[in-house]
């Protein structure tokens, strides 16, 4: 395998983007709020976010201290906002079961909130510098087309890509930390899902996908094209916009603009109060007898 990890790593050490996270002196929680940031979501819209929530709350104890209106109005527009109350209920859990000291080992890390086996992977390597197999979806697709000549690897993660993942990480700490940082910026920036950069890819003569005359993607037909205009999420986002810039529980009817569809309109507020998102209020007193929050 040192055919294709010595040249990705000496490819990274000379291409490596300064992101603040990849500091020597980011603390281990800086790490994982930005993993738990980027999921699903781009760099260029997580490093700004990033560095402000960072000045706000640089430890788990500040953001535990933080109420959750607070917490979910400098999430912003990152998306998903369910990642921002993991990450606030994480920091609480933090403070009260560890010292406020992120833990190191992988099953205290997997026991936190919205830690899943890539993210406590990620801090094992990242922010503790120890041995884990860290796969993304970069990753896969770098290790789909070196290793199996698949132009992009199938839907869902499967065991045999996380053998084959593990097959190849280095066995030493700090060369697998280094090859784990290096396989995914090379996902990121050169090895793309819909145009790789092969000309200047350091491990392109060694590439079966190139070697097999770089087909088509078998798995095609099994992916599921995800929109945007129109959908419950788009809706969600507008919901939570106009909640985040209010300082004052609203009134449904204030709320009508989101989305024409009442059906819909409904549905998405349903679905934010189930998420812990939002909360519903109803004073019968008043002539707006229904409101909506963020939670306190």
């Amino acid at each position: 395998m040192s055919l294709i990890v010595d040249p990705v790593v000496a490819w990274f050490a000379q291409n490596a983007r300064p992101l603040p996270w990849r500091d020597p002196h980011c603390s281990p929680w800086g790490v994982l709020v930005s993993e738990v940031m980027l999921q699903q979501t781009p760099v260029v819209r997580v490093e700004p976010r990033w560095r402000e929530w960072m000045a706000l709350w640089p430890t788990p104890a500040d953001l535990a201290a933080a109420g959750t209106a607070e917490v979910l109005r400098a999430w912003d527009r990152l998306g998903y906002p369910r990642r921002a109350l993991r990450l606030h209920q994480c920091a609480r859990v933090v403070v009260d079961r560890h010292d406020g000291e992120l833990p190191t080992a992988e099953a205290d890390l997997l026991a936190l909130p919205g830690v899943g086996t890539y993210t406590a992977a990620a801090v094992t390597a990242f922010a503790h510098g120890r041995r884990a197999v860290v796969v993304d979806t970069n990753v896969r697709r770098v290790l789909a087309r070196a290793l199996t000549g698949t132009a992009l690897p199938a839907p869902s993660l499967t065991a045999a890509e996380m053998r084959a993942a593990g097959s190849v990480v280095p066995a030493g700490d700090l060369a697998s930390t280094r090859w784990n940082a290096a396989v995914m910026e090379l996902g990121a920036l050169v090895c793309t899902a819909r145009s790789p950069r092969c000309g200047v890819c350091p491990i392109a003569d060694a590439c079966a996908w190139r070697l097999a005359g770089m087909p088509a993607d078998a798995h095609a037909h099994r992916r599921r094209r995800q929109t945007w205009a129109g959908t419950d999420r788009q809706v969600r986002g507008r919901v939570m916009a106009l909640l985040r810039s209010a300082d004052h529980p609203l009134p449904v009817h204030l709320l009508e603009e989101v989305s024409a569809d009442a059906e819909q309109r409904e549905r998405a507020l349903a679905g934010l109060v189930r998420d812990g998102l939002v909360v519903r209020h109803e004073d019968p007193a008043t002539d707006d007898a229904v409101s909506y929050r963020l939670p306190d």
